[in-house]
């Protein structure tokens, strides 16, 4: 009954990106970014699971740093993958895991204000049905609501703004706004947005009637550009295998290759997950993004938080692991970094542990992204077209 599980846990990188000196966060390079590594280094990890898979390897591997309470001999496969598509947002991780390394340069918007052109502008408020946008510049979810929440529910004004990936995000209230015109907006909005090769619309909705009461709801919708070549879901059909999505998957390849879409908050998502190790058929792959641990921890720069949502994962997975069948595969990876203790809001451009279960025991090395995909494709007999190296 071989079934593959790959489980990304976003942005959680381990350091050592050999060319993080060409990435930024504002002016300062991401040369020396380590997501794990810092967390570790100010307050300390418990995550016996993840680490009897190889995490603490998989670390030292990566940046020859010591990694204390992180030394368990690995009973699994471990090592750590390198990134080669020039950027460090979430499609573009994604499609390099699922055998497909980004083919063209993303389009980014200036961290100016105004960020967008005239013509985007003009389109925006089209979409909406006002007579203009807010903010309007690069921004992060949580602090542009604080900033425009009010002024949006006066006005009745979409929140439009960016960051450093390749993605134009609206906020919008919930209620007043409304979820659906919210969707419908993004919807007329994101092909404008791809034909400029801008990776992502995304819709986020919120609550709340004052700054003090504000909160983003999880609702939250992905309007992805398709990859524009066939990629490990796909290869996983063709080989007449199901493709499970959990959490943001479908959204990130526009449903390319995805059977079912599961979503919701996190603890919903595990649960997805836990129904799935007993329901999933021979030859399935489930394909999960599992903790937005960038949006909630990284990106607000909260090295608590972060620690204590590895520490939760990590309960759950020890939950999880003995409801895999003897010859289930499961890989345990990234999409990027977002070092919690980095200056500057935005991803960084780290290598990301490969955890594996289901494989032996042993050292992987340093290895592709695509390589994960040409792996789990060769686990489920699938055609992988050339595409990676299996490390099973």
């Amino acid at each position: 009954m071989a079934r593959a599980f790959l489980i990304v846990l976003d942005s959680v990188g381990c350091g050592g990106a050999p060319d993080a000196c060409d990435f930024f966060n504002g002016d300062l390079p991401d040369t020396g970014a380590n997501t794990l590594g810092h967390i570790l280094a100010k307050r300390g990890l418990n995550v016996p699971n993840l680490d009897a898979l190889g995490l603490g390897a998989a670390m030292r591997l990566s940046t020859e740093i010591e990694t204390p309470g992180l030394d368990a001999v690995p009973y699994g496969r471990w090592g750590v993958a390198r990134e080669i598509s020039q950027g460090k947002d979430t499609p573009l991780g994604h499609w390099e895991l699922a055998g497909l390394p980004v083919p063209w340069e993303w389009t980014y918007f200036p961290d100016a204000t105004p960020a967008f052109p005239d013509a985007l502008t003009q389109a925006l408020c089209r979409a909406a049905g006002t007579e203009g946008i807010l903010c309007n510049a690069h921004s992060n979810g949580i602090k542009v609501i604080d900033d425009f929440g009010e002024e949006h529910l006066k006005s009745g004004w979409p929140i439009c703004y960016t960051s450093a990936d390749s993605v134009l995000q609206i906020a919008a209230h919930e209620e007043v706004f409304g979820y659906e015109r919210l969707l419908q907006m993004c919807r007329e909005i994101a092909p404008i947005l791809h034909d400029m090769r801008v990776g992502r619309v995304i819709a986020r909705p919120f609550v709340g009637t004052t700054r003090a009461d504000f909160k983003r709801t999880p609702k939250r919708r992905d309007f992805a550009i398709s990859p524009p070549e066939p990629v490990l879901t796909n290869w996983v059909q063709d080989a007449g295998g199901t493709v499970h999505g959990v959490g943001k998957i479908g959204d990130i390849f526009s449903m390319a290759g995805i059977d079912t879409s599961t979503k919701g908050p996190d603890i919903d998502l595990m649960h997805a997950l836990d129904g799935l190790a007993e329901t999933a058929g021979h030859g399935d792959f489930v394909f999960a993004n599992l903790v937005e641990f960038d949006t909630d921890y990284g990106h607000r720069r909260d090295v608590e938080g972060y620690g204590a949502a590895l520490e939760r994962f990590d309960v759950w997975l020890g939950q999880f692991l003995p409801r895999l069948a003897p010859d289930d595969l499961l890989i345990l990876t990234a999409d990027h970094g977002n070092d919690p203790s980095w200056p500057g809001t935005d991803h960084t451009r780290e290598q990301v542990p490969v955890l594996v279960h289901g494989a032996g025991v042993g050292e992987i090395g340093v290895c592709g992204f695509v390589d994960v995909g040409a792996s789990i494709a060769a686990h489920l007999g699938a055609k992988s077209h050339g595409i990676g190296r299996s490390f099973l």
